[in-house]
């Protein structure tokens, strides 16, 4: 019952497609009847020839030609089937994996840290795609044998009756074989699934970081972790083609006794002038053909098999919960857009308390209020909350209790959007689409012109080495290139966020990458970039946050400590310690 409920959900996805399904089953019918039809016109042709030295040439003419009009359209009903079977199947999987990766966009961040992936990925691909070639094949073969076993059934009965009856009693072994391959390839095939999305997490991770993965010499452990999975994987897959692999033997087995019952009773009965020969032969064509959609049949269950246990796993995608409901959904008189003139710069945290996973509590209590224009800097050793701190502020998760005000307005009645488009970001972990230099700094302006590009990139000093580019400003770059620096990702970063200069602006280690003396020079740009705006500045190199108009220290979820830099260094407490501690001489 849960794989009719899974078939009958990506059956719904077909239903704009309605009329390619149609279309298909009309073919398909007039495929199957001319292919029915062409063994009696064979019939026809050997009962003209039966007897030596008495053939009728003027009856077989007209019957070879009718034979090949015949074929003619049955090939031609065909290739119409196929076409519309293709375009119902592939445009019903683009939108699955559409909706996919609508889902995807949301869901909440937690959703995602908490999946591989390559995991994701390989739902996406690889399942969407398993899912395909079982609705070709099931829409192909399943449809047009169902209708040629019913249609030869049809023809049988109008040449003998009790043939006909030896042909249905022998055929619930087919359905019995078929059954029995379902019930147990499911399950290996849904285990295989599982482990190729393991697989390709694993894979992914690998590559992405091979350079540590060489740096750490933890080649022969990867090696060794690639293996158990590739182990797993392999086992459940010659178990599932074992499973599988049964159908073909045991449905010909099947097929082989009913074209003996076939054969053996049509002869008696064509000696004892029941039927003529032709009319034998007739009958031993259709029942080849009645016994080959079972093979098919049998064949296309196993591969809905494979499909069904893919569709669960990208169903659990679209099944997600997505992001609490926007203001305007939930509450539309209540719902609040944030537009540049609204937003002063103020946010207060009020008893804030947020935590990954109820039993690891960290940020408890936390209470801040930032004036406009304020640079607040955020330091502390690593895991004490100042990322997470950051991931509330935009939203990323939702705080679990108290309250996150943005120029006065609580965030749980500002749209997504406008609060995340009130500040700029940039992050200690650089991101760049594939695309060009030029679309990469312009990816939150697109509507940007060239000249308002080069400026933000001379601002944040990428424009030298943009220039130093095989194509400058259109050079094709991405994430995973090479052809450019950690720090050069930086810098078009840096540039991305100065060309929109939102009200308020977080900076989360966003020198990390770059040398001192470039440094230097981002401060002074970042100086004039926060000028005026609400700023946050995670920060563990302390000497680039001297000039903050307020230090939070924090340590296990707390502040601890709050000032600027002179007054904390004075009260020799642990930002002084820490700080001293980046100056040491060992």
């Amino acid at each position: 019952m849960a794989n009719f409920g899974i078939l009958k959900r990506i059956l719904r996805f077909t239903k704009p497609y309605l009329h390619h399904l149609v279309l298909a089953a009309v073919f398909s019918a007039v495929n199957v009847a001319l292919t029915l039809y062409i063994p009696i016109l064979i019939g026809n042709a050997v009962d003209c020839t039966v007897e030596a030295g008495k053939v009728d040439f003027e009856a077989i003419l007209p019957i070879l030609v009718q034979l090949a009009a015949a074929a003619a359209i049955a090939a031609g009903a065909s290739w119409a089937m196929s076409l519309c079977t293709n375009k119902l199947t592939y445009f019903t999987v683009r939108d699955i994996r559409r909706q996919v990766f609508a889902k995807l966009q949301r869901v909440p961040l937690s959703y995602i840290d908490s999946k591989a992936h390559g995991d994701l990925i390989s739902r996406m691909i690889a399942d969407t795609d398993q899912i395909s070639d079982g609705l070709l094949m099931g829409f192909t073969q399943l449809f047009t044998g169902v209708v040629t076993i019913l249609g030869t059934l049809g023809f049988m009965l109008s040449i003998n009756l009790w043939i006909t009856l030896i042909v249905v009693v022998i055929t619930p072994l087919s359905f019995f074989v078929a059954s029995f391959v379902a019930k147990h390839s499911f399950q290996m095939f849904r285990l295989q699934s599982e482990t190729r999305g393991k697989m390709t997490a694993l894979t992914g991770e690998m590559l992405s970081g091979q350079h540590l993965v060489k740096a750490f010499c933890h080649e022969e452990e990867a090696e060794a972790e690639f293996d158990v999975i590739n182990g797993d994987l392999q086992g459940y897959s010659v178990k599932a083609v074992f499973f599988s692999s049964l159908t073909n033997p045991s449905t010909r087995f099947v097929n082989g006794l009913i074209y003996a019952g076939v054969g053996v009773f049509g002869a008696v009965s064509a000696l004892a002038g029941n039927i003529s020969v032709g009319q034998l032969s007739c009958f031993l064509t259709y029942a080849n053909q009645y016994t080959k959609p079972f093979n098919e049949i049998s064949g296309v269950i196993t591969e809905l098999q494979s499909a069904l246990a893919c569709a669960k796993r990208v169903f659990e995608v679209i099944d997600a919960e997505p992001e609490q409901a926007e203001p305007e959904q939930a509450e539309p008189e209540h719902a609040v857009v944030l537009t540049p003139d609204r937003v002063d710069g103020s946010v207060a945290l009020d008893n804030v308390s947020f935590s990954y996973t109820p039993e690891k509590p960290l940020i408890e209590g936390f209470s801040l209020d930032v004036q406009s224009g304020r640079h607040i800097a955020i330091v502390g050793p690593t895991g004490c909350g100042k990322t997470t701190l950051i991931n509330l502020l935009m939203r990323f998760y939702d705080v679990q209790g108290g309250e996150i005000r943005v120029s006065g307005v609580p965030v749980k009645d500002i749209t997504r959007d406008s609060l995340r488009g009130a500040y700029g970001m940039v992050l200690q972990e650089t991101w760049l689409k594939n695309g060009t230099v030029f679309e990469n700094i312009a990816y939150g302006k697109p509507d940007a012109s060239k000249e308002d590009v080069v400026n933000a990139a001379k601002a944040a000093h990428a424009h030298s080495f943009i220039e130093r580019l095989p194509n400058g400003y259109d050079t094709r770059i991405s994430d995973d290139e090479t052809n450019i620096s950690q720090g050069q990702k930086q810098l078009l970063c840096i540039a991305r966020v100065m060309l929109c200069l939102p009200p308020m602006l977080i900076l989360d280690e966003a020198t990390s990458s770059i040398d001192t003396m470039t440094e230097s020079r981002i401060q002074r740009a970042f100086d004039e970039m926060t000028e005026g705006r609400t700023s946050f500045i995670v920060a563990h190199r302390l000497s680039t946050i001297r000039r903050a108009d307020c230090i939070l220290v924090m340590e296990s979820g707390h502040i601890v400590e709050m000032g600027r830099h002179e007054e904390l260094m004075e009260k020799g407490g642990f930002y002084a310690k820490l700080y001293n501690s980046q100056f040491e001489v060992s």
